[in-house]
């Protein structure tokens, strides 16, 4: 049977996986919801309005937009069906575009309700990262092995005892 932990890293990974494929999916194309890509291309609009450093890069609205889309479909299939060591890869990739997403928010002055979604998210990848990178405990594993042979005992129980006269 799989441990908690591989159970937990598995199912957040295909949520977090979908979700971002669906986000992605979202601001590349008009074909799930009109109303959420035409509010994608008016807030990216905004995003490069409030950082002139953008345009200076040649950076506009749409390839911001495509861009980002772009990294967070490729990532969460990457988080939903590739097993192992990239998968950690895609995670930290989706966290720091979560990051630069919070930081566009915050500079357009947009209202805790137009970003919680990416807290909520982002506090999600957190965990899944910590979870996945933490090694195993392996003693529970061996505690659970000897299960039923005597327990060893400690150093202070196997050390002579004897009395030292105090004057």
């Amino acid at each position: 049977m799989a441990s908690p932990r591989t159970i937990t890293i598995v199912a957040l990974s295909v949520a977090l996986g979908l979700f971002f494929v669906f986000m992605g999916t979202i601001k590349l194309t008009p074909r799930l919801s009109k109303d959420a890509y035409s509010e994608m291309k008016r807030a990216y609009k905004s995003y490069v309005r409030a950082l002139p450093l953008l345009k200076k890069m040649g950076i506009n609205s749409i390839l911001l937009r495509k861009s980002i889309g772009a990294l967070e479909v490729a990532c969460g299939i990457v988080m939903t069906l590739v097993p192992g060591r990239p998968k950690d890869v895609a995670n930290f990739f989706l966290l720091l575009l979560v990051l630069a997403v919070l930081f566009f928010h915050q500079l357009v002055g947009d209202p805790l309700k137009r970003y919680a979604h990416a807290l909520v998210f982002g506090i999600l990848l957190t965990c899944r990262l910590l979870i996945a990178r933490k090694p195993e405990d392996r003693s529970s594993e061996k505690k659970s092995l000897l299960g039923n042979a005597e327990e060893q005992p400690s150093l202070y129980e196997k050390a002579p005892q004897s009395k030292v006269k105090v004057s």
